[in-house]
Formats: C-alpha cells, structure tokens, sequence
C-alpha cells in the first residue's frame, strides 16, 4: 500500500466545470457575466436599504444580510474557478480548498437560517401587523441574523477541520469546480463512514430544521391570509411573501436534491450542474427577485438613480 502523503505538502486538482472548447469557452464567458452581475445586483441592494429610510426596517435588514452571503458566496467559489481555467492548472493547496469548504457551509448554512428568520418576520408581519414593531424589534432582528451566520460558522469549521484531517494516499483529483466535503472525503485512505454519517446528519439538520420552520410560518400565513375578507388584502399578502418563497424554492431545491439524495442516484454531471445553480445563479436571481417583485425597491432605485443620474443631466 502506497504511503500516505502529508495534506499540507501535496496540493489537490480540481477537474473543474468547464472544457478547453468553444463551447464551454462560452459558457465559461457566461458564469463571469453571471459573477459580476451577482456582485454589482447584490451590492446595488446593499447600497439602497443603507442609503433609503423607508428600507430601514427588519425586513430589508436580513435581505441585506442575504445579499452579504450571496456575494461572498459567489466570491469563494468563481475566482479560483475561472484562475484555474484560464491558467490550464486545477491545483489548490490544503489550506485553500479547507478555506473553501469552511466558507461554502458557513455561508450555505447561515442562508438557510437566514431564510427561516425571513419567513418568520414575514409571518408576524400579515399574520400580528399591529405588534410588528414590538415582535420584530431590532434586538432580535441582530440576535437571528447573528445566530445564523454562528450556525453556519459552526458547522463549516468541524466539517472542514474534520475533513481535512484524513490522510490522502491516493489520487487527489476532486472531480468538481470547487472543495466540497462529500467529494473530497471520497479521496481519503482511512474509514470515512462514520463521519459522512456525521456529515448527512449535518445537512439533514441544517437544511430540515429552518426549512420546518419556513413551511410552519407560510402555513399560518396561508390560514391568515384565507381569513382575510378583502380580495384586496390577500393579494398583497401574497405578494408580500411571493419574493421570499421564489428564493426559497430555488435555494432549497437545489441543495436537497444535491445533497439529500441515496447515492445510487448520484451523477457527477448533473451534481456539478446543480451545485452551478445554487452557487453561481442563485446570487444573481435573488437581487433581481426582490427588486423586480417590490415597489418598496423598485421604489427606492428609481429615486437613487434619479438623485445620482438624472439629476445630472438636467
């Protein structure tokens, strides 16, 4: 049996997403358009809820703190991607494919918290409208936001730490675009059972505990809103929550068929594709969702562009 190397002298090799081909050339052209769309839409969002009093509420609170883990999401995983393509070399050392790995579950966990402390302040916002600036105040809105960006923390250090302190002795090709635990841990010489049981206990928790509390939030809105004797009030209820589910839904979807799935329905092609959705073009989706569904945006954009460009002109 070959010897086992040392995890911090030998680098691993990322295959990648992408061919040397026209065709993937131009896809690859795509995902950077997608990239800087996704930093320029995410940080736009920032700026108007900083710069616009009547965004100043929880609501537009934890969507800037949405838009914070979307670009720094985009971030971890596009740049090393597309050096590595354009340089022709898939290498990235120890300590920066377990960066990877810490950054990704910390920023996936914490948005999936996020999104449940979301729906609940959807849900006292149509379901106790009157007691909303008591339920909803600022010291809970930063104990929520806190608490999800401690979970994913949490979580993303033990499995990178864990992850990282197996012995590789074989290849050390990782058949995807980015360091993803399950894939690496397949890499490993030693006996990896018990931790990817450790592992889908992880996901199992961080994905079904805010995505119960999300289901239990938008049932008692629906029950709210079927309550409501105005054809009026139920249309902008559920256009105050439509954003929120859209996010929801494409988030959600993507990660549980990711990595929630048996393994014998597991396909390397259509893993990546998937882990593409929900890394690259969800951050871009999400300012755009928000935006184009809320006048209160809409609202405020059309106000900043006046102030900063128009303005000008006249």
């Amino acid at each position: 049996m070959e010897n086992a190397n040392d995890t911090t002298e030998i680098n691993f090799i990322l295959l990648g997403l992408f061919k040397h081909t026209p065709i993937h050339l131009f896809l690859f052209s795509m995902v950077l358009m997608f990239f800087l769309t996704s930093l320029m839409g995410n940080a736009l969002m920032i700026m108007l809820i900083y710069e616009d009093p009547q965004l100043h509420t929880p609501m537009f609170f934890l969507l800037s703190q949405l838009s914070v883990m979307d670009m720094m999401l985009v971030s971890t995983i596009v740049p090393k991607m597309a050096a590595n393509y354009l340089m022709g070399t898939g290498s990235i050392s120890p300590a920066g494919c377990g960066a990877q790995i810490f950054l990704f579950l910390t920023l996936g966990g914490g948005e999936c918290f996020l999104l449940a402390a979301m729906a609940y302040d959807r849900y006292v916002a149509i379901c106790h409208p009157l007691r909303y600036h008591i339920l909803m105040n600022q010291k809970l809105c930063l104990h929520m936001t806190a608490g999800s960006w401690l979970l994913g923390g949490v979580d993303g250090l033990m499995q990178a730490g864990a992850t990282l302190s197996f012995a590789y002795c074989h290849s050390r090709e990782i058949n995807h675009f980015f360091c993803e635990a399950p894939t690496l841990v397949r890499l490993a010489c030693a006996d990896t059972m018990f931790f990817e049981l450790f592992m889908y206990v992880c996901c199992v928790l961080m994905l079904l505990i805010p995505l119960s509390l999300i289901l239990a939030s938008y049932s008692l809105i629906l029950v709210a809103v079927l309550r409501m004797q105005s054809t009026a009030a139920q249309k902008k209820a559920f256009a105050t929550c439509s954003s929120h589910l859209a996010v929801v839904g494409l988030f959600y979807g993507a990660i549980i068929f990711i990595y929630m799935r048996p393994k014998s329905y597991h396909s390397v092609a259509y893993d990546k594709v998937i882990s593409a959705f929900y890394t690259i073009f969800t951050p871009v989706l999400n300012p755009l969702i928000y935006s184009v569904r809320n006048k209160e945006v809409k609202g405020a954009l059309r106000k900043w562009l006046e102030k900063h460009f128009l303005g000008q002109l006249q």
